[in-house]
């Protein structure tokens, strides 16, 4: 992808349906992976998502003045899950989506380098995030950017393991091979 081309900012309250539909287009098929009920569960939290205040930022990537990706970014576990005997107090990244359309053009790359820069610029030393085994191609990029196994913050949706990852930002080839 032409670097020009992509442009990575803070979304505006008035996108927040626009950003709705790039997220369930996104993880919309992981419809097919479990049961119609848990997954309308997913897609209404995910939607849900979007309309809470509880994310300390929520980052977009535009192409050609068309949003194509977002990530939600929290500051802590109480603030991404609700759940702060998890220990996390260092930023989480979540729901990070990319439409179909512009997959492999290097869009989830892009948001998660800036939430890493973000991250940076709070002074945290690490940068959060969790998924499942559902969903193998995040999980691949994950690892490909360095993110590791967070064993300690693994959890569980109801018979699905969740499991945490984390990679060290400061000195980290995440930021390093950002251009």
């Amino acid at each position: 992808m032409n670097p020009e081309e992509l442009i990575l900012r803070d979304a505006k309250d008035s996108e927040r349906e626009l950003i709705a539909e790039v997220m369930l287009e996104s993880y919309q098929q992981y419809a097919f992976d479990m049961p119609q009920e848990r997954w309308e569960q997913y897609r209404d939290s995910i939607r849900n998502s979007v309309y809470g205040n509880a994310p300390y930022a929520r980052i977009v990537a535009e192409i050609d003045g068309r949003i194509v990706g977002s990530v939600q970014m929290f500051l802590s576990s109480e603030a991404a899950y609700g759940n702060p005997e998890m220990g996390i107090h260092s930023p989480i990244i979540r729901l990070l989506a990319v439409h179909p359309s512009a997959r492999g053009r290097g869009v989830a790359t892009a948001l998660i380098r800036e939430a890493a820069r973000r991250a940076l610029e709070l002074g945290a030393t690490t940068l959060n995030l969790h998924t499942s085994d559902m969903m193998a191609s995040a999980v691949k990029l994950y690892e490909k950017l360095g993110f590791q196994r967070h064993y300690e913050t693994d959890t569980t949706n109801g018979e699905t393991l969740v499991k945490g990852y984390r990679i060290d930002v400061p000195g980290s080839l995440l930021l390093q091979n950002a251009v």
